[in-house]
């Protein structure tokens, strides 16, 4: 089967598509499961026509969607797109959400039917009766959902699907890999876009275990530096002066550079000052960490921890006071044109990201306070003292100045704000979270880059166990498995850092040796952060859409390439890189890169930077290239006013995989100027191509003078 933009046609018989389905006969092959059931089936038209089934197996929690295309469009296939962070809905893909990774659209392109698990459990809550079993919700709600889609396509198409893939970024990075190992009876292969490098042995179902030090050093950096990581920003922005840490102290530089070492792409030092997935994951673990942690004890009372050695780091951003709720918030309060001001850039992306992703638009997610607290708020916990809500622990995760969005974990995290009233009294207390600051110090994990904390092998500073994570998160990952998988990973990703990619491939290779590329490949799209740019909250005067790329069309165009490597036995090109100092660092010409996005590079007037007057003309050159059986140029756009709307084209040729843009440019006011091109590729060449057009974007410095 080839996979174009056209899926090709099914050949059963169409008149079973519309029949009823028969669930009597489906016997779960897991024994934990109790009998398939629907509660809906229906023929829906968007986004686009297709039968949706809606159900569970009794006596779980578990739930999933299943949706099938037109008999015209399916090509005898299986996608299973995985949810992220901790999962727990199962019709995100169908969603506002899912049409940030391509939705049905892009599944129906890939001849497929979609299947949605909440994988076992609702919300953040755990199934009563598995409790903490990591491997139900690690993968094997994922795998019986699968198997019984399989029985209903059967009655629908006439025979089960030839072939399964399971997908997902982040959480569904976590997962998808468990499943491929440990269904193979289930999926053929999977792909596994920003990924984690916690590996170990096959068979090992522990919970993982971590509290994710290296997001402590990045939290660590933001409070330390305050405005003065913008200086950093600007120093690591095209043209900038390239040195970080010209304008910090002491212990500002100690901990800019530790977080360096730990792997933070250098480029995205914007999303330190707005952090938006690692704040969610300090909400969802800090009550059990606080808790279990002896740690958070030490770190106020005993020698060796900064809050008793050097209290003076911390005292200043210290928060422990109480005030009431003035009102609370849900999703769509933050559409209100009161947020549109730049202040508010983050919460309201964090807010809208939230209630669309969990489908929570119901549920109050931030409150006003009658009094914003001095010291430092990120991730501080905010506890309920009165009310109908009484008790629960929250933590906030973004806000301006009253305003505070927060998140939990289990029932407090579906809850949020639910039954707080105005009056409401609260606690605010950041001790616990001024601890984690320091954590990474304490947990080091068995990384090669938490050597710098090492010497001569041995841990510089006290350590603690490290403590169970979420079970939702499964157990660790294996570099066994019998089918196939393409790795995605981003090179400005500050939620799965870039070097977390490399964990499993160098896993495939302890596990299969010289056979590992018959098993595994890693792939890196270059100026993808975690959300794409529409996402996240840009950084003051620059639009994010001349920072980073929306990386959809990568993970479509490598699902195809997967889907090619099963079924055709066509091998996808990696992408060559280096990994120095913490660091990924990709080749700068297009042939020797490989991989499958265009290579660009910006001058203004022959250089990153060019410091001009206003109305003097400036030379503006883009030099791009495609790699080798990448495909073909389609199109290239100027941004010249770093606003991101990319108003000026040039003429694209058909067939050309390389290009020289050259124009000219003058400014009419000072200030600061990011030109950017954003260049598309396409595999086919298709200059009017709808989708799986691979994007990348190359910006220079021109400072202009009055």
């Amino acid at each position: 089967m080839t996979v174009d933009s056209d899926a090709e046609a099914g050949v059963m018989d169409s008149d079973c598509y519309g029949r009823p389905v028969d669930l009597t006969s489906y016997a779960p092959t897991d024994d934990y499961f109790g009998a398939a059931f629907f509660d809906m089936d229906e023929m829906r038209d968007t986004p686009v026509p297709h039968r949706y089934f809606h159900g569970g197996f009794h006596d779980t929690d578990t739930r999933f969607s299943f949706c099938f295309p037109p008999p015209a469009e399916y090509a005898d296939r299986l996608l299973q797109p995985l949810e992220g962070a901790n999962a727990g809905h199962e019709n995100v893909n169908t969603g506002p959400l899912g049409q940030v990774t391509g939705g049905l659209e892009m599944a129906f392109r890939l001849g497929g039917y979609t299947v949605e698990s909440n994988m076992g459990h609702i919300g953040d809550v755990e199934d009563a009766r598995a409790g903490a079993d990591p491997t139900l919700y690690g993968f094997r709600a994922a795998a019986e959902c699968a198997r019984l889609s399989k029985f209903v396509a059967t009655q629908l198409y006439g025979t089960p699907p030839a072939h399964s893939y399971v997908f997902g970024g982040s959480g569904g990075a976590r997962r998808s890999p468990l499943c491929l190992a440990y269904a193979p009876d289930v999926w053929d292969a999977a792909l596994p876009y920003m990924g984690d490098a916690m590996d170990g042995d096959y068979g090992d179902m522990s919970r993982l275990r971590t509290g994710t030090p290296n997001f402590s050093s990045m939290f660590n950096v933001q409070r330390v530096l305050k405005d003065k990581i913008w200086n950093v920003v600007d120093a690591m922005w095209p043209g900038g002066g390239g040195d970080p840490f010209a304008t910090l102290n002491t212990h500002q530089r100690e901990e800019l550079a530790m977080l360096y070492r730990l792997g933070y792409p250098r480029g995205d030092e914007a999303m330190i000052a707005q952090p938006m997935g690692q704040a969610w994951l300090w909400a969802s673990m800090a009550e059990r960490l606080i808790a279990g942690d002896d740690y958070f004890r030490a770190f106020w009372s005993e020698p060796g921890h900064v809050g008793h050695d050097q209290p003076d780091l911390v005292a200043a951003d210290l928060i422990d006071t109480r005030t009431r709720v003035k009102r609370v918030l849900y999703g769509n309060d933050f559409n209100d044109p009161r947020f549109d001001a730049p202040q508010y850039a983050r919460v309201r992306a964090l807010a809208l990201t939230f209630s669309a992703m969990e489908n929570s638009w119901h549920i109050p997610i931030a409150i006003e306070l009658e009094q914003a607290p001095a010291g430092h708020r990120l991730g501080a916990g905010v506890r309920l003292l009165s009310g109908a809500a009484a008790g629960r622990q929250l933590f906030y995760m973004a806000g301006e100045d009253a305003i505070w969005l927060c998140a939990g974990a289990g029932e407090a995290h579906n809850l949020r704000f639910t039954g707080a009233e105005p009056g409401d009294e609260v606690q605010l207390d950041n001790r616990g979270f001024l601890a984690f600051c320091y954590y990474y110090r304490h947990h080091l994990l068995d990384h090669l880059e938490y050597d710098a904390l090492r010497l001569g092998g041995k841990p510089i500073y006290q350590q603690y166990p490290h403590p169970e994570m979420s079970p939702f998160m499964g157990v660790p990952h294996t570099g066994k498995f019998e089918g196939k998988m393409l790795w995605v990973q981003h090179t400005h990703d500050a939620s799965l850092w870039p070097i977390q990619g490399v964990g499993m491939k160098n896993n495939v290779i302890r596990e299969r040796g010289d056979a590992a590329e018959d098993y595994f490949r890693l792939r890196w799209t270059e100026n993808a952060e975690h959300v794409p740019p529409s996402m996240a909250a840009s950084p003051p005067g620059r639009n994010n859409r001349t920072i980073l790329i929306d990386y959809q069309p990568v993970i479509e165009q490598s699902l195809a390439d997967l889907i090619a490597w099963v079924e055709q036995g066509v091998e996808p090109v990696e992408t060559a890189f280096d990994l120095r100092d913490g660091e990924i660092l990709l080749p700068k010409d297009a042939a020797t890169r490989r991989g499958i996005q265009p290579v660009a590079l910006v001058t203004a007037n022959g250089a990153a930077r060019a410091e001009v007057a206003v109305g003097e003309t400036v030379q503006l050159v883009a030099d791009v290239a495609v790699p080798q059986g990448a495909g073909q140029l389609i199109a290239a756009r100027w941004d010249f006013d770093s606003s991101g709307e990319f108003a000026q084209a040039e003429t694209v040729q058909p067939g050309q995989t390389t290009a020289r843009f050259s124009t000219t440019r003058s400014f009419d006011q000072p200030g600061t100027y990011f030109v950017t091109i954003l260049v598309e590729s396409h595999r086919e060449g298709k200059l009017d191509a709808t989708s799986r057009r691979i994007p990348n974007l190359a910006s220079a410095r021109v400072v202009v003078r009055a």
